[in-house]
């Protein structure tokens, strides 16, 4: 079986570093931002004659792969691909590994301030609830993002790229204490977002920064 997904990348309009903990715990966070038409995207193919998993990030120029018959470990080799594959398996799949190969790839450079990690993560994720037909809602999906992301590999960071990367368009989001988040889409007259698009340009400066290094500053 083949399976491809993809999601959307984000820029952050107004309201980003609120919602990371503990700010968004004890305050309130609330975040502006829209999505745009570059993408992570995600390729799954179960097709396999071998007991391997198999990753492959395009974007980056790394490969990866394990037996399935040994245990999952997420401190080596692409982490977010391993720790995205260990929590599908053990959350919705009985702990059974399953023979594939992931294949992924992002428009945007990694570092390049548009959520990329995040997507990446949302996009590998939706893949697999395509594969499994996994009973999860936009809601779920973008908090289990987190969960694998901020709990999962402790890698520091906010809410809002999950919740972009899943919703998609132009949204107003709320984050409280408990995780609790909402988001608000926007529906914004097509005049504006046109007026928007024409006066916006975005560039890649061949410089990448380690946005966790900036937010461990934040909090």
């Amino acid at each position: 079986m083949k399976v491809r997904s993809k999601a959307p990348l984000r820029l952050g309009l107004a309201g980003g570093g609120t919602d990371v903990s503990p700010y968004s715990d004890e305050f309130g966070g609330s975040v502006l931002n829209a999505t745009i038409d570059m993408y992570a995207h995600a390729f799954i193919d179960t097709d396999s004659t071998t007991d391997l998993v198999e990753f492959e990030a395009k974007d980056i120029n790394e490969k990866d792969q394990f037996s399935t018959k040994s245990a999952i470990s997420i401190d080596s080799g692409l982490r977010l691909h391993r720790a995205v594959y260990k929590r599908v398996v053990e959350q919705f799949n009985g702990g059974v590994q399953i023979p594939l190969k992931m294949i992924t790839h992002s428009d945007a450079p990694p570092g390049s301030g548009l959520g990329s990690s995040s997507t990446i993560v949302v996009a590998m994720l939706e893949a697999y609830r395509q594969l499994l037909s996994l009973p999860l809602g936009e809601y779920d999906l973008a908090h289990l993002a987190y969960e694998i992301e901020r709990e999962d590999c402790q890698l520091i960071g906010g809410k809002q790229d999950q919740y972009a990367a899943t919703f998609g368009g132009f949204n107003f989001m709320e984050f409280y204490a408990e995780d609790r988040v909402i988001v608000n889409p926007l529906r914004i007259r097509r005049w504006i977002i046109n007026e928007l698009e024409s006066s916006l340009l975005l560039f890649f400066t061949g410089a990448s920064r380690d946005s966790s290094k900036i937010i461990g500053d934040q909090i």
